[in-house]
Formats: C-alpha cells, sequence, structure tokens
C-alpha cells in the first residue's frame, strides 16, 4: 500500500508519519523539536539546521519501522510553526539562527518604527512585536551586517523543504503578514522598501496544495530513498491541523490546544475583526489566529503545587486528574492566562497573568479548574468577536492537540463558549492535514474538502450542559472585568525591576 510521509514541526514535538490515502496511520515517530535559546530577556532563538538535522532523523526513524513500506511514499507534506523567521542568504545557508514565534525583541521599538513608515498602507495596522516586519526592521538596526546577506525569508517548513528540493518558496497562508507588507499600494512604497529592505526578500507564494518540487538527489540518510518524489508547499501547522479535523470550511470552529492555543472560525468571505487576523485559506478565510498561552498553563501549575512528581511531564494527565477530582469550593476563584503576554486578541506582549477571588478554602483543585476556565474565557472572546463579524453561529468547535485528550477542558470549552466541542480520532491532526493536503494533491479526491471527510473520524462531542450555563455566564463577566482593570497593572509591573536582594539593615 502506498502512503504520503507528513510532517508536523510544532514548537515541542517534531512528528512524523506514513499515512495512507484512508488516514489510517501505518508508522510513527516523534521526537523533541529543538529548545528556543533565549540569550537575552524577550528573545527566543532555534537555529535552522537544527530542525533540518530532526527531520533526517524521523526520516532514518520511520525508515527503520517501515522497511521496504518507506519506498512506496508518493508525496511529502510538511506543515509547520509560524511567525518564525529564518534569513537565508545567496548560497542558499541561514544567516543567523530563526526569531521564533515566542520573540519579543522588537516590542519596545516597532510603534517607533512605524511612527516613520506611511501610515496609509494598509498593513500598518497589522504591525506588532510578533509580525515578521518587525523581525526584518529589527535585522536592518541590530544587525546591518547580516541584514546585508539577506536574499529571502523562510517559514521553518520552507527551509526544511528548500533543503529537500533546492527551491526557496512558502504559501499564501504562512507568509501572507509579510507579503502584506511587501506589497505596493497608491498612496506610497511598500513597508519593506520603506524600512530599507528588499520586497523580494518574499519568496515566491504558492498555494499550500502546489508542488514546491521533487526531492534533490544526494541527500543523507534515508532521505536519499526519497529521491523525485514531491513535495508540497503545504502550510503552517494551525493551517493543517484545522484540515486535520474536518474544520477548514465554512461554518466550523476550530481550536488547537498543544502548548499555546491557536483558535478562529472559517467563513466564505473576508471579514474583521478587532485583534483577529483574516487570512485566505484557500478553502475559506480564517478569523482568529495563534495565542501565547494554553497548555502551557498546565505546564507552570503543576510543578509550582509541586504535583508532578518523579514520571515529570509525563504525568501531567494523571497529576490533573488528581486535582480536578478534589472536591470545589462553592465559590469560585478566576484565572488570567497571560503568563507569556498575549497575542490574539490583544496582541500585548506585556500583559500577566492572575489569580483572583481567591478565600481561604481554595486549594490546588480550585487553582486547576480556574486555569481550565481561564484559557476557555479567552476562547470565548475570540468565538464572539468571529462569530459578530462572520454575522452569525458557528456549527461547533472541532477541537484538536494535546489538551483535547483531556474530558474535563473538553467539557470546560462547551460550557464556557457554549457550542459543541467535538474531538477527531486522530491524536495528531496537524499530521493528518498534511497528509490530507497531500492525497489531494496527488489526485485522490475530487476536492479538499472531500479528502478531509474521507479522513476524518469523530471520536467524541461534547454538549454544553444547561445548568452550568448562568454560572458561567457570571463568571465570563467577571473575567472580562478583571482584564480590563489589571491590564494598567500589568503594564506596570512589566516594566519595573526586581528589587535587589540582600538583608535589610536594623
Amino acid at each position: 500500500m502506498s502512503h504520503v510521509l507528513a510532517v508536523d514541526l510544532g514548537g515541542t514535538r517534531f512528528r512524523a508519519a506514513l499515512v495512507d490515502a484512508t488516514g489510517n496511520v501505518a508508522h510513527a515517530c516523534a521526537i523533541d523539536s529543538p529548545a528556543g535559546n533565549a540569550i537575552h530577556p524577550g528573545w527566543d532563538e532555534i537555529d535552522a539546521d537544527a530542525w533540518w538535522h530532526g527531520l533526517q532523523t524521523l526520516a532514518d526513524i520511520l525508515a527503520a519501522q517501515a522497511g521496504a513500506a518507506f519506498d512506496a511514499i508518493e508525496a511529502i507534506a510538511i506543515c509547520g510553526v509560524t511567525r518564525t523567521q529564518v534569513f537565508v542568504d545567496a548560497d542558499g545557508a541561514a544567516i543567523r539562527p530563526a526569531i521564533t514565534w515566542r520573540d519579543t525583541r522588537a516590542a519596545a521599538d516597532v510603534a517607533g518604527w512605524l511612527a516613520s513608515m506611511p501610515a496609509s498602507h494598509p498593513e500598518s495596522s497589522q504591525i506588532n512585536a510578533f509580525h515578521p516586519w518587525a523581525r526584518v526592521a529589527w535585522l536592518l538596526k541590530a544587525e546591518p551586517r547580516h541584514a546585508a546577506r539577506v536574499r529571502v525569508v523562510l517559514e521553518p517548513k520552507d527551509y526544511l523543504n528548500f533543503r529537500l528540493t533546492g527551491r526557496a518558496a512558502s504559501d499564501t497562508v504562512s507568509m501572507a503578514r509579510l507579503a502584506a507588507a511587501a506589497a505596493s499600494h497608491a498612496a506610497g512604497p511598500d513597508l519593506l522598501t520603506a524600512l530599507g529592505a528588499d520586497p523580494a526578500w518574499t519568496p515566491p507564494l504558492l498555494a499550500p496544495l502546489d508542488i514546491v518540487g521533487p526531492v534533490q538527489g544526494q541527500l543523507p540518510g534515508a532521505l536519499a530513498r526519497l529521491t523525485g518524489r514531491p513535495v508540497l508547499a503545504c502550510s503552517n501547522d494551525t493551517w493543517a491541523a484545522v484540515a486535520g479535523l474536518g474544520a477548514l470550511r465554512p461554518g466550523y470552529a476550530y481550536n488547537i490546544s498543544g502548548t499555546t492555543e491557536v483558535f478562529g472560525a472559517v467563513g466564505a468571505e473576508p471579514v474583521q475583526a478587532q485583534g483577529l487576523m483574516t487570512v485566505d485559506w484557500g478553502n475559506g478565510y480564517q478569523i482568529g489566529g495563534p495565542g501565547q498561552n494554553g497548555a502551557d498553563t498546565i505546564a507552570w501549575l503543576l510543578p509550582l503545587l509541586g504535583r508532578l512528581g518523579t514520571q515529570g511531564m509525563a504525568g501531567v494527565a494523571d497529576a490533573m486528574n488528581t486535582l480536578l477530582a478534589a472536591p470545589r469550593d462553592a465559590q469560585p476563584a478566576l484565572f488570567l492566562p497571560y503568563l507569556q503576554g498575549e497575542r490574539v486578541p490583544y496582541w500585548d506582549p506585556n500583559l500577566r497573568g492572575a489569580f483572583l477571588g481567591l478565600n481561604r478554602r481554595h486549594g490546588p483543585g480550585d487553582l486547576a479548574w480556574a486555569v481550565l476556565e481561564g484559557v476557555a474565557f479567552l476562547n470565548r472572546i475570540v468565538l464572539e468577536r468571529a462569530e459578530a463579524a462572520l454575522g452569525g453561529p458557528v456549527r461547533e468547535i472541532r477541537f484538536g492537540g494535546g489538551a483535547a485528550s483531556s474530558p474535563q477542558w473538553c467539557q470546560v470549552k462547551a460550557d464556557v463558549c457554549e457550542r459543541a466541542v467535538v474531538v477527531g480520532r486522530a491524536d495528531q491532526p496537524g499530521v493528518l492535514g498534511a497528509a490530507v493536503a497531500a492525497w489531494t494533491a496527488l489526485g485522490r479526491y475530487d476536492s479538499f474538502a472531500a479528502a478531509q471527510d474521507a479522513l476524518l473520524r469523530v471520536a467524541r462531542r461534547y454538549e454544553p450542559r444547561p445548568d452550568r450555563l448562568p454560572a458561567y455566564r457570571q463568571m465570563y463577566a467577571q473575567f472580562r472585568a478583571a482584564e480590563a482593570a489589571l491590564a494598567p497593572v500589568s503594564h506596570a509591573l512589566a516594566g519595573i525591576g526586581t528589587p535587589a536582594s540582600g538583608s535589610a539593615g536594623v
């Protein structure tokens, strides 16, 4: 039986699988994604070649597992993290470490840089510290010698495709924001030219289902066995995961919950909402985007409470189940989940987290519930804005990622958002979505929607519980009030240095 090689370069795990045309995974493996290096506060960098070496490792593992079946791979599709810039020179080498999606180094300067730009450019209002234009601006101003060598700016999966095929290209979804900044307009120059950069740094853009090119010869290890196979442009990990959930079509909402949350809805026409990104995904327009906080809030809470024990992060599910099984106090606590600032819908790196309403009876279980609910309240804000822009409610929320394995969190999201939450059987929707794209591109299905229907299998459905709605509506109102009240405090605290340590005089 033939397969496609589907790869998902995530922020925490780097996964690959051989997937057949019915969605069955024949062989799969995963390794840790390269860790970011924060050499200065707010920085986060990764050596792009670490991703390339990781892809080689995954291919070698799969080849050992699959044997002769590895040679039956028909195509390769790689999805991956976005809002990450790899600066490549004329020789095809990465000039410096990639600036990742977590990086906020431009936060203090981006407003000043924008002040000297054409304010009438339509992309100006979209720019913040996470925007690729801000990272290009930083490179020009902080590392001009590196900037002088740049020939193209790629996303991580584009860099892997480039190493596989020798062709530098991206897709219309992943590169939408940089392409928008590079686009000219009637009232003045594009934002890259105005900055002193070259609009040609934006690579050629393909549709996600287009072929970048064939795998070139003489690659290392098992990759050499894939010479000549077509490599798809594919897209970012969110796009692929939404396809893997069967939600990349108008009328559905999606929620990808891993280390961070990605939440949005898909409509037939482009609409705008405050703080949400609108991107043409080819099979509909997504309105929503990536958050900065999700299951990472649990990874922060459990060690803080001393609940992981000897299992480490492998014991997260058991530790959370224990906490959530404890009796809950009659008065709920609230949690603002902004431990790393926030992207959608606030785009504010200086927001901070908080527990509110604590009383003497509250215990670790109450804090655990507050964390689950805090992330769900943030989901509801995005959903409300998206539905208002779309002019009506979505049918359901398709939910995937590591957090979707938690029945408690699924039910909380359904209760808070007042929409059904549907979980697919695939534990890695990004991998499945890359496979959906590959099989569609190979012509196995008549349409992308037909491929989603054929490969997706629903595992569980969670309906909102009517008896929980009144309390959650009251808590949501207080969550919004707490956000508004504490945002100025967050900004002030972010600007205060830690008091000097030492003994007080007597």
